[in-house]
């Protein structure tokens, strides 16, 4: 659908003009080294720089295969106009003065005529386009970035500005570049598939403000990261909008926490800084697989070390070298040097012996990527010591620490797609995004089960219209959890005391006893629970509660919830909030009153299946308490994976329930209990 929009026959710079540093002018100029045909429109003149110019697009005698949009905001929705009877499809709208101004209702205006032409427009408020490959910069940036293979879309112009002029100091280079700018039409999505069949680009690299749809940018990175790598870094990190939440689930789930689950999901390798989103793109452009561990050769013992703690602490692994290795570089190395992992061929080694111990070591079977660390010595030649690092088969990554001594050796190795880092351990992280794409990548391609949950569909939406004007549900949300078959106590509500006792005489002692009030959300903190009540203290209890509410909490109370007390148990936390992006955010963890205090969490967006359901639990600190310590029985841990996934149906099923809170859920050896449960409607 975009192909014509990157490999143009024929683009026409609409607001063209010959005055200096004005867009239309730089726009032109960036063009005149374009592969193809360039006009330029503009009623005041029939020539600009040399370029052919029309008074409007419709009268420039063939078919342009794409605008560029550079006149004032309110003349846009003209332009469009003509370019739609012209038969134009893509379109890129520099123009600003729309949604980000206020002005909504212009930029409305521009993405329905865009609809009914069947329009593909970037922007508006956007830098423009990059393709390298056939020199269309149709961009206000003065400079070209060099033609590379990684495709980059930013909701940021500047970033994009800045990026460029790196990448020309640094000789990186690009396929495709988009200023993503209002994504009034077109967005990161669209991009994204379209890249995913381009020959040029073999990774994809984002720099996100918000994505425009949360399920459909899932979706096509599902597809896309089977592919290739997409690489992203997310701005607005902090959670300040968190604090008003009315659960425990709603105050750790934060937008950023969203993007956060969601990248995981649907394979994006999640960068936290601009430094990681190019040290992982280059790195991943070139190496997709380490089948093996992580050896290390250097020449200075320090940096070797730090650099085997980072394999560690990022979670990869060492490799262990066989007997044969070990006894190869013995042969070639002093007595003094270390022929285990990491290697240390010594200060006084020159190239020869740093080459010959990293072919030793490649042709160990348990090495899938080396890491070759050098610093400057006297008899060590960078250049000679690289030819025999572009000699390997196997992944390589380079610390070549120094300054003018190791540049032009440096360059070489970038040449050749070799990425060098100053600081070991970037160097480590940078692998690590290499394994965790090859863990993403074969998690998509598995197949995904599907799972069949009985559930009282219509009995909760009953329940749902019945307490439609009230915000936070307590007791009343045992009968939504029962109807999806999750496991509650024996309960009752009981607006007397006398009812109290008939409840309690029903399910059995002791019971528990909550006030049932909607100005009451945390009951426990304010008094308004008792536990192991006999049936001597039923009726006392009932009044001393309902007392307590109404004189010192001024509360309106509906009641008195009686529940039967269920045996103690591990204490986890089952929670959902619905974010405003993504939909139902899941999330699992070490419950009870210090779920805030510890943030031992997992999320996941709904819906899920029973492995992601599994692995939500796996990835917290609390699961080895589950599964059991130290002589103890391990928890029925598929009880709580059915709990799981029956609140993901719940979720989907229905919009309304924007919050949940099943806190604590108590996990036995057979078996788990809903203790206590909260959920928010919209």
């Amino acid at each position: 659908m975009l192909e014509k929009m990157f490999n143009p026959k024929v683009v026409a710079v609409i607001g063209a003009t010959p005055k200096e540093g004005k867009v239309g002018n730089i726009l032109l100029k960036n063009l005149k080294n374009f592969n193809g045909k360039v006009y330029a429109v503009n009623p005041k003149y029939s020539e600009i720089l040399g370029i052919e110019c029309y008074p409007s697009i419709e009268e420039i005698p063939e078919d342009v295969d794409l605008a560029i949009v550079a006149v004032p905001a309110n003349a846009v929705p003209d332009v469009l106009e003509s370019c739609g009877r012209k038969g134009v499809k893509n379109v890129v709208v520099i123009t600003a003065g729309f949604k980000e101004a206020g002005n909504y209702t212009l930029e409305n205006k521009i993405a329905e005529i865009c609809r009914m032409y069947g329009i593909n427009m970037v922007g508006p408020n956007c830098l423009g386009i990059i393709n390298t490959h056939n020199n269309l910069n149709a961009t206000f940036s003065r400079i070209m970035p060099p033609k590379g293979d990684i495709a980059f879309l930013s909701q940021s112009g500047a970033f994009i500005l800045a990026v460029l002029d790196w990448a020309k100091v640094n000789n990186v280079g690009f396929s495709k570049i988009v200023s993503l700018g209002n994504k009034a039409v077109l967005d990161e999505a669209d991009f994204m598939s379209y890249l995913a069949n381009d020959d040029e680009t073999k990774v994809i690299m984002l720099y996100l403000e918000g994505v425009s749809d949360g399920r459909k940018f899932m979706n096509v990175a599902r597809t896309v990261s089977k592919i290739k790598p997409i690489v992203a870094v997310k701005s607005g990190r902090t959670e300040a909008g968190a604090k008003a939440a009315s659960s425990h689930t709603g105050s750790l789930a934060g937008s950023f926490v969203a993007y956060r689950t969601a990248f995981k999901q649907c394979g994006v390798v999640e960068a936290e800084s601009i430094n990681d989103l190019f040290d992982f793109s280059l790195i991943l452009r070139r190496i997709r697989r380490i089948d093996g561990g992580v050896a290390i050769v250097t020449n200075s013992g320090g940096p070797g070390v730090i650099a085997s703690d980072a394999v560690e602490e990022f979670g990869l692994n060492l490799a262990k070298f066989e007997k044969g290795t070990i006894d190869e570089l013995r042969s070639i190395l002093p007595p003094i040097a270390n022929v285990y992992n990491p290697v240390d061929v010594l200060g006084d080694a020159d190239a020869e012996r740093f080459g010959e111990a990293l072919k030793i070591v490649e042709r160990d079977p348990n090495v899938g990527a080396i890491i070759a660390i050098l610093t400057p010595t006297a008899q060590m030649d960078f250049n000679k010591a690289s030819e025999y690092i572009l000699s390997l088969d196997k992944p390589v990554v380079t610390c070549f620490m120094g300054g003018d001594s190791v540049r032009d050796a440096i360059e070489l190795l970038k040449r050749h797609g070799i990425v060098n880092f100053l600081d070991p351990v970037k160097a480590v992280k940078s692998l690590n995004s290499v394994k965790r794409y090859e863990i993403i990548k074969g998690r998509l391609e598995k197949e995904v089960e599907s799972v069949e949950i009985e559930a009282d569909v219509a009995r909760v939406k009953d329940l749902i219209e019945r307490y439609r004007d009230r915000r936070v549900l307590t007791a009343e949300s045992f009968e939504i959890l029962k109807a999806y078959n999750i496991p509650v106590p024996p309960y009752g509500i009981a607006e007397t005391a006398d009812k109290a006792l008939e409840i309690a005489d029903e399910i059995g002692y002791p019971v528990a006893m909550k006030i049932v009030s909607p100005d009451i959300l945390h009951k426990t903190d304010v008094g308004c629970v008792k536990l192991n009540v006999n049936r001597e203290n039923v009726v006392s209890t009932f009044y001393e509660l309902v007392k307590r509410a109404e004189d010192y909490l001024k509360a309106e109370v509906e009641g008195v919830l009686i529940q039967r007390m269920m045996p103690l148990g591990r204490e986890v936390i089952v929670g959902m909030k619905r974010d405003p992006q993504f939909g139902a955010l899941l999330m699992f963890g070490m419950g009870g009153i210090y779920v805030e205090v510890f943030k031992d969490v997992s999320f996941r967006i709904a819906p899920i299946d029973r492995d992601e359901a599994l692995e939500m639990i796996r990835e917290v600190k609390a699961y080895r308490i589950l599964k059991g310590v130290r002589g103890e029985k391990p928890s029925d841990i598929e009880s709580l994976v059915d709990v799981l996934l029956k609140i993901s149906k719940l979720s989907l099923d229905f919009d309304e329930i924007v919050e949940m809170d099943l806190n604590p859920i108590f996990v036995y050896e057979r078996g788990c209990c809903v203790v206590d449960a909260k959920i928010v409607l919209r």
